[in-house]
Parts: structure tokens; sequence; C-alpha cells
């Protein structure tokens, strides 16, 4: 009897010592890999601005503020400026409508709205279907594109639900995600221009329009 409580013993003390090296193993993994992934999603999140605003002379990054859309979604916005003018906004907009759930994209606006580009991010969508969204829309032929396209003034929606834009072949869902994401940067970003950080111009250069 006291050999099976020496080894009933023995083997919870054993079991304790692997479950707080795995754990400290762990943890010190996690330490080791947390700056460099850090890193790599701040570098891809930097050239996913340039993409989709190219031009400016800011750190877009060090004026991002955030906003919630009206479906209670969480919204960075990333101003970009030349000269302390500002010449659109990058915009890390999402949607849960996804064939396979949560769409993020990046896209570019105009300080008008108008889209200048965008980056997808973020997907879970069918390969080779909805995973075309990545192209699908900036490329320039039939109605696809949505590039140069102001969401007032264009009704950025699937044809099959009377809009103007072709939905990739076989993946309307992944489709009309894509560009619910992008209404909803449009919006959010529209219905709170008012409070929005003010543009400051730190060029000191003096005269009218040439």
């Amino acid at each position: 009897m006291a050999k099976t409580e020496s080894t009933l013993k023995n083997m919870v003390l054993t079991l304790l010592v692997i479950t707080c090296v795995a754990g400290a193993s762990l943890g010190f993994m996690y330490e080791l890999t947390k700056g460099p992934i850090a890193a790599a999603k701040a570098a891809k999140q930097q050239a996913a601005i340039k993409e989709v605003v190219p031009g400016f002379t800011n750190n877009p990054g060090d004026e991002m503020y955030e906003l919630t859309s009206k479906e209670g979604l969480a919204l960075k916005l990333f101003p970009a400026k030349k000269d302390g003018e500002l010449i659109g906004v990058a915009i890390e907009t999402q949607t849960n409508k996804g064939f396979s759930g949560n769409v993020k994209v990046m896209v570019g606006l105009k300080p008008d709205g108008t889209i200048i580009n965008y980056q997808v991010l973020e997907h879970k969508e069918t390969p080779g279907l909805g995973t075309k969204m990545a192209d699908w829309f900036k490329t320039d032929k039939g109605n696809q594109s949505i590039l140069g396209k102001h969401p007032k003034k264009n009704n950025l929606t699937v044809s099959k639900d009377g809009g103007e834009v072709d939905a990739i072949t076989a993946a309307t869902i992944s489709s009309r995600a894509f560009l619910d994401a992008i209404r909803v940067a449009f919006d959010t970003y529209t219905e709170n221009q008012s409070s929005q950080p003010a543009v400051t111009n730190t060029s000191t250069e003096e005269g009218g329009a040439e």
C-alpha cells in the first residue's frame, strides 16, 4: 500500500514538473516570437498603406485613429498626407459576411471618398474562387474594377443584386462580402468626417494658384 502511495506521489510530482517546464517553454517562445511577429505585422500594414494611398510624406501610422461602424465593426484609419495636405486615407475595414467568415481589407480613399486602390489583408475564402478578390476588383475587364469609383455615385454591389460590379465567377458570396467591406469603410469615413482629426498644412510657401 505504501509503495502504491509513493508511486502515485511520484507520478503527480512528475506531471507537475512537466507542466511547469512546458508552461515556461511556451512563455519563453511567446516572448521570443512576439517582437518579430509584431514587426512583420507592422511592415505588412505599412506596405498595404503605401499600395492603397501612394505618394504620402508623413507616417500614417503615427496619426492612426479608430472608428466603429454602425454595424459595430472596429476600423482603423490612416491619414495620408503630402507636405501637410491630406491626399487620402487608408482604411483597415472588415466584414463578417464572407463565405467562410471574416474578410479584412485595406482600402484607400481620396478625401472625397473616391476609391484609389485596395489590398486584401485577411480572409478564409475558398481557394481558386473567393481568393480571387485580391485582384479581381482592380482588373480593368468588363465591370470588375472598383478603382476610381465613388460609392455614392456608383452602385458598388454585384450585378446579380442590381449593382454595377461583376462578381467573381462562382463566388458571389465572397464578392458581396468584399464589396460590403468597402461600403463599411466609405460609410464610416464619410459619416464621421466632422469628428476626424484636423488636417494641418505645414508648408511655408506663399502665393496663390499658378
